[in-house]
């Protein structure tokens, strides 16, 4: 089978010959069970407050954003590189939406308190540089969190394996860009020195495709292979007489592993895990100072009213003893 890259329809989606059904299928994804439970928590990882500033990066139809808005009472920016998702959030009720690619953002530095990227990084042509602007556009302090199925952890039970993993492998390899990449998130947000970082992985079980199938198209995935190209259409007629006859039989289990993956953009100077300890630190009374300490002999002024060390510290330049020392913390 090659592996020639078959752009996915959400990699391009103001190109496809119906656009509006890409927004249809979003919004029938967010009510799918497991859909809302893991996007409420990558919701929660962002720490939105009343008054903050947040960005959801390729928003979509802007479900997500309309809920942390909501559920925060924070601010929030929708950017999505298509003019038809743009288009749904405006008419959804986001108030800030912005047409805009994520490899590039028309943002100024650490104007953000946060940002998220849900279901995007799949589908760019270079996630690291979309995980760069994200890092830079939110403040020291603020949170990053990337969400993405990772379809190297696919598994389903037909009676053929080997064609299944042929079918699941299209899906992974060459119907998605980046399809393989979401157990990488966390090493991709260590490699920018972000700190706090932490992995969830949310498994969707699927036993009746009927529900998730007018969203995910399950049996439909070996025709889409066959017509493009990277398999036979006989094996993807057998595929999808099997498919049926799992279901039928009760035996059809599909799965996909989804990881969420979130870190903190360092505080310079801070490292993420001693900001606590600072506040800490910080809330204490101050200590009374010490009482000063001789810290060299005495010395004798000089007639320009400089002081003068004594003969034995002549080596070191006057101006070293000129200087204040520090005490060790």
């Amino acid at each position: 089978m090659s592996r020639r890259n078959v752009p996915h329809a959400f990699t391009a989606v103001d190109s496809q010959a119906r656009p509006s059904e890409l927004v249809e299928v979003l919004k029938r994804l967010t009510a799918e069970p497991f859909y809302g439970t893991y996007k409420q928590r990558l919701r929660n990882l962002l720490r939105a407050r009343p008054g903050g500033r947040f960005l959801d990066v390729g928003a979509g139809a802007g479900d997500g954003a309309l809920a942390l808005r909501t559920e925060s009472g924070a601010q929030v920016v929708g950017a999505d590189s298509s003019l038809t998702m743009a288009t749904a959030m405006k008419d959804a009720g986001l108030g800030h939406v912005v047409v805009a690619d994520g490899h590039r953002l028309p943002f100024r530095d650490s104007c953000f308190d946060g940002a998220c990227a849900d279901r995007v990084l799949q589908h760019v042509e270079d996630p690291a540089r979309v995980v760069d602007e994200m890092s830079r556009v939110v403040r020291p302090g603020g949170r990053v969190v990337l969400a993405d199925p990772d379809y190297a952890t696919q598994v389903l039970d037909i009676e053929d394996q080997h064609l299944a993993a042929q079918v699941l492998r299209f899906r992974a390899e060459v119907n998605l860009r980046n399809g393989t990449l979401a157990h990488r998130h966390a090493g991709m947000l260590a490699a920018r020195a972000l700190e706090d970082i932490a992995v969830g992985a949310h498994t969707l079980v699927v036993r009746d495709p009927t529900a998730v199938d007018n969203v995910m198209g399950l049996r439909s995935w070996a025709h889409t292979a066959a017509a493009r190209g990277h398999l036979d259409t006989a094996d993807a007629d057998r595929f999808v007489v099997q498919f049926d006859e799992a279901v039928s039989a009760g035996r059809f289990t599909y799965a996909v592993t989804f990881f969420v993956t979130s870190g903190t953009v360092p505080v310079a100077g801070v490292p993420a895990h001693r900001e606590g300890i600072d506040r800490w630190r910080n809330a204490l009374p101050p200590r009374p100072s010490p009482r000063p300490r001789r810290l060299w002999p005495a010395v004798r002024r000089a007639p320009t009213g400089r002081p003068r060390a004594p003969e034995s510290q002549r080596g070191e330049s006057d101006e070293a003893h000129s200087r204040p020392l520090r005490r060790a913390r």
